[in-house]
């Protein structure tokens, strides 16, 4: 039978961007790599490296977007906190991310100090917020692309969602060029945030965040901390999976598809997936949304 989502699909264009996190080790390393080299020929429109709480990966972030800009085709857009650090530090950042040929970044106020669940305080002579981010780079750097963050389901720290939409306008106000949202699984969520988002005059783009599930346990965890709700039905699919990895991957792959397929249908084309560094099943959900390789954006690795 006709599939009506590829043949509408056709005609819009399915944007996609791939979120990566610094390695700690030589073999994390390899894994990144690997799922960089592979994920690349699908053509993204950037792909993002995460910045750990406190700056404590600055350095490895830096690194790898810089081996991005030399080794692969693909532009690559590089988080950036304000925890922990002075406004001269994290403007000392963004030279380095510039020098490095880095014309995107991802600002985010970041995780406090003492972890989630944890009061945030801004650093002594720092930024205070993304909204004060945002407005520093643009200043400094007004070619840099900026992205932001957004929460459908409200941050955990929010004391009610028309806060929340305030913080949101702050940043467009700004200078955010794009939100990407924290990862959800009900789409109606996504759907009614970017419903209000609009009433309250904020129209750059809302790009929903996909975490295609690989262990359930692990992304359930991380979903309580996030303020991500888990729907019964969800959580259902992969029940009794637990010992049984291979199903798990086939029903990951089955419910990701699912969701970015019905977001097609609402007329969603961008989407912004959180690998885990891992190729597979975001490569498998891109085929499915009539993604192919199209160049061979990573050259050849440097010699060592």
């Amino acid at each position: 039978m006709p599939n009506k989502r590829l043949s509408r699909s056709g005609r819009r264009p399915i944007r996609v961007s791939f979120e990566f996190f610094p390695p700690k080790t030589p073999e994390m390393e390899d894994s990144l790599w690997r799922a960089v080299q592979r994920l690349a020929p699908l053509g993204p429109n950037f792909m993002s490296v995460t910045y750990g709480a406190g700056g404590s990966t600055r350095e490895r972030t830096h690194a790898t977007v810089a081996r991005m800009v030399k080794e692969t085709d693909i532009p690559p857009a590089a988080h950036l906190t304000c925890v922990s650090a002075t406004r001269e530090e994290v403007d000392a950042v963004v030279d380095s991310y510039r020098e490095a040929g880095v014309r995107h970044i991802v600002a985010l106020r970041g995780d406090p100090a003492g972890g989630v669940g944890a009061k945030f305080e801004a650093h002594p002579g720092g930024y205070g917020s993304t909204a004060e981010l945002v407005s520093g780079i643009r200043s400094r750097a007004p070619e840099i692309e900026l992205s932001v963050s957004a929460y459908p389901e409200r941050h955990p720290e929010s004391p009610s969602e028309e806060a929340d939409f305030d913080v949101l306008k702050a940043k467009v106000d700004a200078g955010a060029n794009r939100a990407i949202t924290q990862f959800f699984f009900d789409n109606a969520h996504y759907l009614r945030y970017v419903d209000k988002a609009r009433a309250r005059g904020i129209h750059i783009p809302i790009v929903p965040g996909i975490v295609p599930v690989s262990n359930f346990r692990q992304t359930a965890n991380f979903a309580t901390r996030a303020g991500a709700s888990i729907p019964d039905w969800f959580a259902a699919r992969f029940e009794g999976l637990e010992d049984d990895p291979q199903t798990r991957q086939l029903i990951a792959a089955s419910v990701a598809a699912e969701q970015v397929l019905d977001l097609v249908d609402h007329g969603i084309n961008d989407f912004h997936f959180y690998t885990m560094n891992k190729a597979d099943l975001v490569y498998a959900i891109c085929h499915l949304l009539g993604l192919r390789p199209t160049t061979e954006a990573a050259k050849p690795a440097a010699a060592a």
